[in-house]
């Protein structure tokens, strides 16, 4: 793995995104900003996750001025999706947002970036450049490719700021393709000094778009390069929080919460395999501790396969080992399985 990008360091409320703080998982919510109580339930449902920033539309002054009531129900950090109308993300200001997103496909203007500009930094907000490769500026050069006018577009943006002496940015260049995903962060991440957003946009459901992000979000984060992520995808933002947190302990980034290993199961299993492994997964999602936990169908090979596990069980026909770090504790009977492998798992 790539040594991390050296960023510049920004602060989003309590959190640190860039410089040598970990990388920061967030999400954003899919509930109606306008509606305060379904917005706060669904944010603490991610901050139980390990949600560490959320990301709200704001689409019309009302939603903007909800952020104020809804930032007295959560605990993390809040951020602005400004798209269109400049004035918003100066509503959402005045209303105690952490941060903004601003598209600079659709703001642009001069003047209205530098109103919100000016207005962030009295309150010392960072604004995230967010390109999308949907919504590219109408004066993008169609002579370039997709990603290096995404590129374009934010060394634009960022210009501007710069201009406005602004410099609490931060960026991202999004697309639903990863390859060009990978170029436009891999251009841009050798010509700025600010930390990096990095996901892959409108990736789907959890079936394809889990994987479609943990294919570009980890080859991103094995060159180096990226601060803090989003999984996005069409399902509750819990499984994007639960879907990132998988992808950094997938590379040794971060620990948060088990991680579950199960074999795929064969013929030669003697138990359904899938369901065991499904009924621990769902017990396991209780617990935020890193520890590793094994579900094996074989019990001559399971304890071996899996001796770097914290605890496990690999099951026979009936009856199962239960084991720690690959050493026999005990034979339990198949009505206990579950029972007995989480008083192992609760002890850790």
């Amino acid at each position: 793995m790539n040594p991390r990008r050296v960023s510049k360091a920004i602060q989003i409320g309590n959190v640190t995104i860039g410089g040598s703080a970990p990388i920061v998982v967030q999400s954003m919510t899919k509930t109606d900003t306008r509606d305060v109580m379904s917005t706060v339930y669904q944010i603490k449902e991610v901050e139980d996750c390990g949600c560490e920033l959320v990301r709200v539309a704001v689409p019309d002054i009302e939603a903007a001025q909800a952020v104020s009531v809804i930032k007295r129900g959560i605990s993390i950090p809040i951020i602005a999706d400004i798209h269109f109308d400049y004035r918003l993300a100066l509503e959402v200001l005045k209303a105690g947002c952490d941060g903004l997103r601003l598209n600079p496909g659709n703001i642009s203007e001069t003047e209205k970036v530098a109103a919100i500009a000016q207005a962030a930094k009295e309150r010392s907000v960072p604004i995230r450049i967010g390109v999308n490769a949907g919504s590219l500026p109408k004066t993008a050069n169609p002579q370039l490719t997709i990603a290096q006018q995404m590129v374009e577009a934010a060394l634009q943006q960022i210009k501007l700021l710069e201009s406005l002496d602004f410099d609490l940015i931060k960026v991202s260049l999004k697309a639903f393709d990863v390859p060009t995903t990978i170029e436009a962060y891999q251009d841009i991440a050798q010509r700025i000094p600010y930390p990096l957003h990095i996901g892959i946009t409108e990736a789907g459901t959890p079936r394809t778009g889990i994987i479609r992000s943990a294919v570009g979000i980890s080859t991103l984060l094995y060159m180096g390069i990226g601060d803090t992520i989003r999984v996005s995808l069409t399902a509750h933002p819990k499984e994007e929080v639960i879907a990132a947190y998988e992808i950094l302990k997938s590379l040794n980034l971060r620990q948060h919460g088990p991680i579950l290993v199960s074999c795929p199961s064969c013929g030669r299993a003697e138990v359904d395999i899938v369901k065991l492994a499904e009924q621990v997964e769902e017990e396991l999602i209780k617990i935020d501790k890193p520890i590793k936990v094994a579900v094996m169908g074989c019990v001559v090979n399971g304890p071996g396969e899996a001796k770097d596990a914290d605890v496990g069980i690999a099951c026979g026909k009936g009856k199962a080992v239960l084991f720690k770090k690959g050493k026999k504790i005990k034979t339990i009977q198949e009505k206990d399985f579950i029972t007995a492998l989480m008083r192992e798992v609760e002890k850790f």
